[in-house]
């Protein structure tokens, strides 16, 4: 089970790693928003294999918070980018 949780870990942050690549190289507004909202499912996941595999229910909370945050932000600011570019 410690072999499926390194190998588990060490995807997820390969992923968030190529997607903080694409935050940082993004030409458009439209890929920072999404690489954000992958960020934000790639540390909802990173809770939930820790909590799983370490058997603490308690950070369900936690998973709930940073969830909703990421699902918020996400919508405000592809809001705010087609509100930007229908005015140019």
């Amino acid at each position: 089970m410690n072999t499926v949780y390194i190998v588990t870990m060490a995807l997820l942050g390969a992923a968030f790693l190529m997607t903080t690549a694409r935050l940082v190289r993004g030409p458009s507004s439209f890929d920072r928003i999404m690489s954000l909202d992958v960020m934000a499912v790639l540390l909802v996941s990173g809770i939930a294999v820790h909590s799983a595999f370490w058997g603490e229910p308690a950070y369900a909370p936690l998973l709930l918070v940073v969830a909703m945050l990421g699902f918020v932000g996400s919508v405000s600011a592809a809001r705010l980018a087609g509100a930007r570019k229908g005015r140019i």
